[in-house]
C-alpha cells in the first residue's frame, strides 16, 4: 500500500483531523466534488438530473459506528422517509445503509430489527436495499445479518470487498441464496494479515470474483472506476455472450464522470452512489486516497484560494 494512500486512511479515522480540517472552507468546498450536499433534497435533485441522463442511483446516508439507541432510531426513521420520498418522486433509486448506523455495535438484534423495518418499506415502495459492508472486524457480523435479511426479502443486496482474502470464500457461500452482490475493491485502512497490501493483488482478486459473478447470474454491481478493469468486463461479457440487462456497473458521485458517460453512451447500465450528510469527512478522506487525481483536485482549491482576489 502507498505511503500516501496509509496515511489518507489513517487520517479518515482520526477525530482531530476531523474536528480541526472541517472547520475550513477550502475542505467543505472540496467534498462537493464527491457529494451534492447534506440534505436528502439535495441527493434527490441529483438523483434526478443523472435519471435525465439514463443514469439510476444509490442514495446513502454517510456515517457509521452510531452508538446510541436514538441515533439508531433517527436513521432508521430518516430512510423509511428517504424510501417514501424516492417513490413518490418516481426515480429508480434505490438505498444503501451501514450496519453500524442501524446499531450493530451496541445491540445485534435491534440492528436486525431496524433493517426489517427498511426492507418492510422497500417492499411496499417496489425498492431495494444494500447493506454496505465496513471494515474487517464487521463482515461475519454483516454477512449474518444479511443472510437473516436474505430469508426475509429479495429485495436486499450486499458489498463484498476485494482486498479481503477471505471474500472469494464468503462469495462461494453467498451466491447459493441467489444474493444480490455488489463488489468494490474496499476503502478501509486493513492489516496485510487479513487483505492484499499491494494494488496490484487487489485488482486480480477483483478480476477473479467480479469473472464469478457474471458467470454465476445473479445480477451483480460491478463497482469500480478502474478502466482496465471496467475494459475487461466488457470483453469477458462479449466473449461469454452476457447481457448488458444481467449486471450493471456502479461509479461514486462525482468521481470519473468521463468514464461514466462514456458507459452510458455504450449502452450499459450504470447505477451511481449519491452520499449525502454532514457526516462527510471519512468519506473524502477515503476518496482521496482512491486516486491522486483527487488530491490534485483538493491542492487546486487550496492554491486558488491563496491567490489575492481570487
Amino acid at each position: 500500500m502507498g505511503v500516501m494512500r496509509k496515511a489518507l486512511l489513517a487520517a479518515s479515522t482520526n477525530a482531530w483531523m476531523r474536528d480541526h480540517l472541517t472547520q475550513y472552507g477550502f475542505v467543505k468546498r472540496s467534498v462537493r466534488r464527491f457529494m451534492p450536499g447534506e440534505t436528502i433534497e439535495e441527493a434527490l435533485a441529483a438523483a434526478r438530473d443523472l435519471q435525465r441522463d439514463a443514469m439510476t442511483t444509490i442514495l446513502t446516508r454517510l456515517g457509521e459506528n452510531l452508538t446510541r439507541v436514538e441515533e439508531f432510531e433517527e436513521v432508521t426513521q430518516h430512510y423509511l422517509e428517504v424510501l417514501d420520498k424516492v417513490a413518490a418522486s418516481g426515480l429508480d433509486a434505490q438505498v444503501s445503509v451501514k450496519p453500524t448506523q442501524l446499531g450493530l455495535d451496541l445491540d445485534p438484534a435491534l440492528c436486525e430489527r431496524n433493517l426489517e423495518r427498511l426492507l418492510d418499506r422497500a417492499g411496499e415502495r417496489g425498492n431495494f436495499v444494500w447493506i454496505d459492508m465496513e471494515s474487517s472486524p464487521y463482515v461475519d457480523r454483516t454477512l449474518d445479518l444479511y443472510r437473516k435479511a436474505r430469508a426475509r426479502s429479495p429485495r436486499v443486496g450486499v458489498a463484498l470487498q476485494a482486498y479481503l482474502y477471505r471474500t472469494a470464500k464468503d462469495l462461494e457461500s453467498l451466491l447459493p441464496l441467489g444474493s444480490a452482490i455488489r463488489i468494490v475493491k474496499g476503502a478501509y485502512l486493513e492489516p496485510p494479515a487479513v487483505a492484499f497490501p499491494e494494488k496490484a493483488d487487489v485488482d486480480k482478486n477483483y478480476v477473479r470474483l467480479m469473472e464469478r459473478l457474471l458467470l454465476a447470474g445473479n445480477y451483480p454491481g460491478l463497482a469500480t472506476h478502474d478502466e482496465a478493469i471496467i475494459a475487461h468486463a466488457r470483453r469477458f461479457v462479449r466473449r461469454h455472450d452476457i447481457g448488458t440487462d444481467r449486471f450493471e456497473f456502479q461509479m461514486l458521485y462525482g468521481v470519473r464522470r468521463d468514464l461514466q458517460e462514456k458507459l452510458r453512451q455504450a449502452g450499459h447500465r450504470l447505477r451511481v452512489y449519491i452520499p449525502f450528510g454532514t457526516q462527510w469527512y471519512p468519506y473524502l478522506m477515503r476518496r482521496l486516497a482512491e486516486r491522486p487525481a483527487n488530491i490534485a483536485f483538493v491542492l487546486g482549491n487550496i492554491v486558488r484560494e491563496s491567490v489575492p482576489g481570487r
